[in-house]
């Protein structure tokens, strides 16, 4: 599919819900030209289908959870920035899994893509989860989010205190840190060098239950595009959709693994509303019917390296550097995808 293809699909994908009820946070800005970077194997072209086990999840093999934390994208003001933290947060999971689950989870920050990535990635008004990765991926990282935390503020967002803030793309809203009280002669001052991480490749899958499947399995949780209109008074249970009209998207997620029910087979699907709402956060949504149009537009992104130690700093955030890991690609050792595959199986 060309790029103009793509993005002429991202589009019709965003337009709000016949419902109307929700209003679309999914936005494809002009900056956005590259929709799929990729050389590697993908993981449906070495996982076949019926190898897949009927039940997985990231948050939860063999007792183990290697999920980030959930987020609410809607305090300390409403901002629609879901896209961001949809992909942020999915990116970072695959950072966890890389690292075994083992030490301190990795938070990217999401506030310097609003800060920043307003041309490609998008702001509080919308935007898009691959238009994130680009953004990372051309500006060359995205820091920890201890450099630059969640404000829900972008340049053009006046909600709340976000009027009296400035947000533009300048090293002090890149990573900062202010060292006392102005009152005692302290200051803010940016940080040169910082904790962060890097993208290697991204893609999109559309309306491919196996290659979703086999995408999560492999290397991790996916961004995905959702009618929210339907869910917004979600209390729990499995989301069934069997309609074929009206499913336009409007909001972002993370799909985190699939499970059954019933005979219900079920995408496990985190939010970013807080963990009031749904499932401690999470909601399910029936498999195989592009049931809020879940299925239409999925966006996934691998690291490239990712900081484990940095060196330390002085409080002012100066004397500063890093040591990074660089991340391997599943496709680089198919015979352990395959015994993992072989081991879920068995559960």
């Amino acid at each position: 599919m060309t790029a103009l293809n793509i993005k002429t699909l991202a589009s019709i994908l965003s337009l709000v819900s016949v419902s109307g009820e929700y209003r679309s946070e999914i936005k494809v800005l002009d900056g956005h030209k590259v929709f799929r970077d990729h050389k590697l194997p993908l993981p449906h072209t070495y996982i076949k289908e019926n190898e897949l086990p009927e039940a997985f999840t990231w948050g939860d093999v063999d007792g183990k959870n290697y999920l980030t934390h959930s987020l609410n994208q809607h305090i300390p003001q409403y901002c629609g920035s879901c896209w961001a933290h949809a992909a942020m947060s999915a990116l970072g999971d695959r950072i966890k899994i890389a690292k075994d689950g083992k030490g301190e989870d990795v938070n990217l920050s999401i506030q310097y893509i609003l800060n920043c990535g307003g041309h490609v990635a998008g702001s509080c008004y919308g935007g898009s989860s691959s238009g994130a990765y680009e953004f990372v991926k051309q500006a060359g990282y995205v820091p920890y989010d201890t450099c630059q935390p969640y404000t829900a503020c972008s340049s053009d967002s006046g909600e709340g205190f976000c009027q009296h803030t400035h947000n533009e793309c300048v090293p002090q809203n890149v990573c900062r840190t202010c060292n006392t009280f102005s009152a005692s002669g302290g200051f803010c001052s940016e940080i040169d060098k910082f904790p962060n991480a890097t993208i290697s490749e991204y893609g999109m899958i559309n309306l491919d239950v196996h290659a979703i499947k086999a995408e999560i399995f492999a290397r991790g949780p996916v961004a995905a595009n959702v009618d929210a209109s339907p869910i917004v008074d979600y209390t729990g249970g499995i989301v069934q959709d069997h309609k074929f009209l009206d499913k336009m998207t409007n909001h972002v997620v993370s799909i985190v693994g699939w499970g059954v029910e019933d005979g219900i087979q079920y995408w496990i699907v985190r939010n970013s509303w807080g963990q009031y709402w749904g499932e401690m956060g999470y909601f399910r949504v029936e498999m195989g019917y592009n049931a809020l149009g879940i299925e239409s537009q999925i966006v996934w992104a691998t690291p490239d390296t990712f900081t484990l130690r940095n060196y330390p700093c002085g409080e002012s955030g100066t004397y500063c550097s890093k040591e990074s890991h660089k991340y391997k690609d599943p496709a680089h050792d198919i015979p352990e995808v395959k015994r993992r595959l072989s081991d879920a199986r068995r559960r």
